[in-house]
Formats: structure tokens, sequence, C-alpha cells
């Protein structure tokens, strides 16, 4: 058996952690990410994963009400990573997958560039009702393995 074969998911492997529903969640969920992504030899680009992970869970913070703990699940599959943010707010995210072409970002605006960042780097992306409000999730392709020269 090669060592490679010992870091590739031949079943996906995921994680599931309660966040609190505070802007505090944003940099401990893009170390848990950027933590799993380094279980995995090939796995996907953890830098845009840090990103939209941030961008998901900044949202569910800033866009829900209460103190209700969110959720992160991060799934390391064979053909890459799936992340999902559980919030309590059962709303379909905004323009996440139909954007509506009326409505541009201002670019001189700190805010409404979320969801163009998750729809444009992710692979695919989405939302789902859960049982206690949402999900809203983001797929990464693997990446591709790098040789060094000796």
């Amino acid at each position: 058996m090669n060592g490679s074969a010992l870091h590739e998911p031949s079943a996906p492997a995921s994680w599931r952690i309660a966040l609190p529903h505070t802007s505090a969640a944003v940099p401990v969920a893009r170390a848990l990410v950027r933590t799993a992504l380094a279980e995995i030899e090939h796995a996907a680009d953890s830098d845009t994963a840090e990103l939209l992970t941030a961008e998901l869970v900044a949202n569910a913070v800033e866009h829900t009400r209460g103190d209700t703990p969110i959720e992160l699940v991060v799934e390391l599959l064979p053909t890459g990573c799936r992340v999902e943010v559980h919030d309590p707010d059962p709303a379909p995210p905004g323009d996440l997958t139909a954007p509506d072409p009326l409505c541009e970002p201002d670019p001189w605006q700190e805010h409404g560039r979320g969801l163009l960042l998750i729809r444009t780097l992710s692979s695919s992306c989405g939302h789902r009702p859960t049982e206690s409000g949402k999900a809203v999730w983001f797929r990464l392709p693997a990446v591709p393995h790098q040789r060094t020269s000796p």
C-alpha cells in the first residue's frame, strides 16, 4: 500500500459542530474547515473553502435571530468536499441559486457579495429545509495532486 492511499478517503468522512450564534463563530469555522481539509492529501482548496465557509457562517449569524447555535457540517468526499451551515431560519437565502440580474452588488458597499462569491467559486451550491430551519451548502472539487521536484 503506498503512502498516498492512506490519505485519500474511500468513503465520506464528516464532522458536525455546533457554533455560537455570534460573529465569534466565523474564525472558529474557518479553522475547523482548514483542519478538516488538512487531513486529506488531495482535498479541496482550503483557502477557498475557508472563505466560502466564513461567508455562510457570517450570513447565518447576521441574517437569523436568536441565540440558537448554528451548525457547521464538513463532509470530505473522494471528489472534494461539501460544507453546510445550518441555521434556525427556514427562509431561503436571497439569491444564492437564482440571482436577480437587475440587482448587482454595489462595489462601494462592504456587504452584498457573499452569495456571489459562493456561486462563483464553488462547483455547486444550494439550500434545503431542515427540521429546525435550513442548511445552506457548497461543494468544492478535489485539487489535483501536484508533483514536487526533488
